[in-house]
């Protein structure tokens, strides 16, 4: 069982809880989720079954697309809806629409965070959270990151005094709680995020995930097959070379290669067999390439 299963992850269960439910589900070991999201957010989580798992460092750093509401005066320990409010100021002249868009345009790009405390980031081997649980403050470390796009978001008349909001498509790492907070403090209040979900993890969007319920009955039906995605699915970012048969076999065996006339965009690239997913390989001292994964999905490899 070798494949990609785009979960459309509920509120109330971690990512480990879900990559759990999966593995006591399909009977297999060998799961793995491409991308943490936190218990109270929802949204898509694609989900690395069989060889598929040897595709989740080349997938991590991809890009992810959320939803969030930027709730203003009020901060949370958490800089989100679950924390204790520690700052607190009434809204009682909401900014404007010009003022909300100014705002946002200046988070555009490459933009500098400080993790929050209720962070997995380590500190001197240890969780931020950890040290946030303890009533330990630390010196948290800057991390750089890269706002694609944010643009206001609108459902109906959606500010109501104190909340917006925003659509974001950001790099890895980006804390979109952070980034709700320091669009509040632009705009003159202590903030939170209020709401937030995952609507794009790369290629992999909203509309095309399955819910639990959805992924039990395709297992009591016996028909996985139409829920789960191809490997080569989560590897859409990576350039692809085509190999014939006789190739095919030694591909399967690991086996490094003069470099090919074919010119590749990305260090890393897929080496197909067709529609058969056979290997990545990389570019190896510029005379060479070699590979970095060789997947066993499909058996007749040829003679």
């Amino acid at each position: 069982m070798n494949g990609i299963l785009p979960l459309h992850k509920p509120k109330g269960l971690t990512s480990h809880d879900c990559v759990m439910r999966v593995r006591k589900l399909l009977h297999i070991k060998k799961v793995g989720h491409t991308g943490t999201l936190d218990p109270e957010v929802e949204g898509v989580l694609p989900i690395c079954i069989g060889e598929a798992t040897k595709i989740i460092p080349y997938v991590l750093h991809l890009k992810k697309v959320y939803i969030a509401d930027v709730a203003l005066g009020k901060a949370t320990t958490t800089e989100d809806k679950e924390g204790d409010v520690i700052e607190q100021k009434e809204v009682s002249s909401p900014p404007t629409d010009e003022e909300i868009e100014k705002v946002l345009q200046k988070f555009k790009g490459d933009i500098i965070q400080i993790p929050p405390m209720y962070s997995a980031v380590k500190v001197k081997g240890k969780r931020l959270y950890e040290y946030a649980r303890a009533g330990i403050n630390v010196e948290r470390p800057q991390r750089n990151v890269t706002i694609f796009q944010i643009e206001r978001k609108r459902l109906n008349d959606y500010l109501i005094n104190d909340k917006f909001r925003i659509k974001v498509t950001c790099s890895k790492g980006t804390y979109i709680r952070t980034l709700c907070v320091d669009i509040g403090k632009k705009l003159g209040y202590p903030a939170h995020m209020a709401y937030l979900k995952r609507i794009e993890s790369d290629s992999f969007h909203i509309d095309d995930t399955y819910t639990f319920d959805e992924l039990e009955k395709a297992v009591d039906e016996n028909r996985l097959e139409d829920i789960l995605l191809p490997v080569d699915r989560g590897l859409n970012h990576l350039d692809t070379m085509q190999v014939d048969e006789k190739t095919k076999a030694k591909i399967l065996q690991g086996q490094k290669f003069p470099l090919p006339s074919q010119k590749f965009k990305t260090e890393s690239f897929k080496v197909m067999h067709h529609n058969e997913l056979l290997a990545i390989y990389k570019l190896h001292k510029n005379e060479e390439i070699k590979p970095e994964r060789v997947f066993n999905i499909y058996k007749n490899v040829g003679e």
